[in-house]
């Protein structure tokens, strides 16, 4: 929310400066989303971290077939345990569901293996084009460039100042012909 408010704000002050010289700015959008698709070192490291959350998942799901078999066969015998085997029983259930908790907070969790390892293998990718993007809107004069896959909405952009097809020729990609 606070994001949207701060574009919110830049967005008014830009149209309350832009009266002033708005002749004399360039503005321009790219998608990120569409560029990072196009880039083929960003297929290898989607099918890394598929390949990784799939085999987490399948951990999960151990954890939670062997929580289910626990639940159904404390169920099944709760009349004949004691007490004490009664706690002991519901103590290994709340365990074993305590310790697919964590598994999840440490594999997917904020500050989990997943998003550190994308982290980790994105970087390169996005500085590359970070920097193509810098280049092309320095090279072409642009006084802003919007990225509209995330955040940013546009209710109207002209396609004349679009740089998708700049920046993947900026990045070395060979443009498919439309």
């Amino acid at each position: 929310m606070k994001s949207r408010i701060s574009y919110l704000t830049a967005a008014i002050l830009l149209i309350g400066f832009g009266s002033l010289s708005a002749q004399n700015q360039k503005i321009g959008f790219y998608e990120s989303d569409l560029i990072l698709e196009k880039i083929p070192e960003y297929q290898g490291i989607q099918q890394q971290l598929e390949l990784l959350s799939s085999q987490w998942k399948e951990q999960v799901t151990k954890l939670e077939q062997e929580i289910k078999e626990l639940e159904e066969d404390y169920e099944a015998k709760e009349i004949l345990y004691t007490e004490e085997i009664r706690k002991q029983r519901q103590q290994e259930i709340t365990q074993k569901k305590q310790e697919k908790e964590r598994f999840l907070a440490q594999k997917f969790g904020p500050e989990g293996e997943y998003f550190s390892t994308q982290r980790e293998l994105l970087e390169p990718i996005q500085r590359q084009v970070y920097t193509a993007v810098r280049a092309v809107a320095e090279e072409q004069n642009f006084d802003f460039v919007f990225d509209r896959s995330g955040d940013i909405y546009m209710v109207y952009a002209n396609n004349e100042y679009n740089l998708n097809d700049d920046i993947l020729l900026e990045l070395g990609i060979e443009l498919e012909s439309q």
